[in-house]
This record gives structure tokens, sequence and C-alpha cells, in this order.
């Protein structure tokens, strides 16, 4: 999935080696046995647990709750996005009992866009330095779930 450049460049991140992605994993794994406040999950399908993405709730470079996903780009545009943003949001409220939860996205990423824009409002646009991009932050209180 991290080796496809078309999954990668609406993050924007250059496509990795299959060592550079097992890296990255093996880091990302690191991180959650470090941290106990983020969660990082496996999406796979019920039927026959194939392996379809990733999600997680994750820290924004402002230190506040975000969801997180990216999906194999053969499940693009199934509604996928749609269910496991919601599903992340009633875990982070209901679950975690998170007051605030956030998504960043990359500017041009219009397909996530629409996905957060059915569940958040728009707070910002912002430099990544981390990805060299602009970025766009929404946000979603408890309250208003």
């Amino acid at each position: 999935m991290m080796g496809n450049t078309n999954v990668m460049n609406p993050i924007p991140l250059k496509a990795l080696s299959q060592e550079e992605s097992d890296k990255k994993l093996n880091k990302l794994i690191k991180l959650y046995d470090l941290i106990s406040n983020r969660r990082i999950w496996a999406i796979d399908l019920k039927n026959n647990s194939e392996m379809i993405g990733l999600c997680g709730l994750i820290h924004n470079n402002d230190n506040e709750n975000e969801i997180a996903y990216r999906f194999r780009e053969k499940f693009w545009g199934l509604g996928y996005g749609t269910e496991i943003a919601k599903g992340l949001i009633d875990y982070g409220f209901e679950k975690m009992n998170f007051e605030l939860i956030t998504a960043d996205t990359y500017i041009l990423n219009k397909n996530s866009i629409k996905i957060i824009e059915k569940f958040m409002l728009f707070d910002k646009e912002f430099y990544n330095q981390k990805d060299d991009c602009i970025d766009r932050r929404y946000k979603l209180t408890k309250k208003n779930w």
C-alpha cells in the first residue's frame, strides 16, 4: 500500500520501497507500544479478512486527537472511508471520551476532504512542515456530534 504512488501522493508522501515500508510499520508498532493513547488498526473485509487499509486515532502537530485512515487503491470510492471516519469519531467520543477530534488533510486530497466534511467543520489551512505541503484542519466537538 505504501509503495503505491497513487495511495501516497494524496497525503502527499513519496512511495516507499518494501524495506522502507517495513521500517515505517515497525516504527509505528513501537510508537504504539510506547504511547498508550494512540491507536492504529488494520482495516479488513468482514467476509474474507483481506486487509484493505489502515486507520487510527493519533495526535496532530498541536497535540489534539486526530482521525487518520489510508486505503489500498482498489478500495477507493466504495464508501469505506466514510464508514471508517464515522467509526473512528464514534470510538473517540464514546470509548476514549475525547472532547475534540480533528482531521488534517492535504488541500489537494479532494476525496478525503469530501469524507471529512460530512462530519467536521473546517478550522484552518496551515503549512505542514513535516510533509512540506499545505494542509486543512477540520474539527468536531463531542457536544456537536
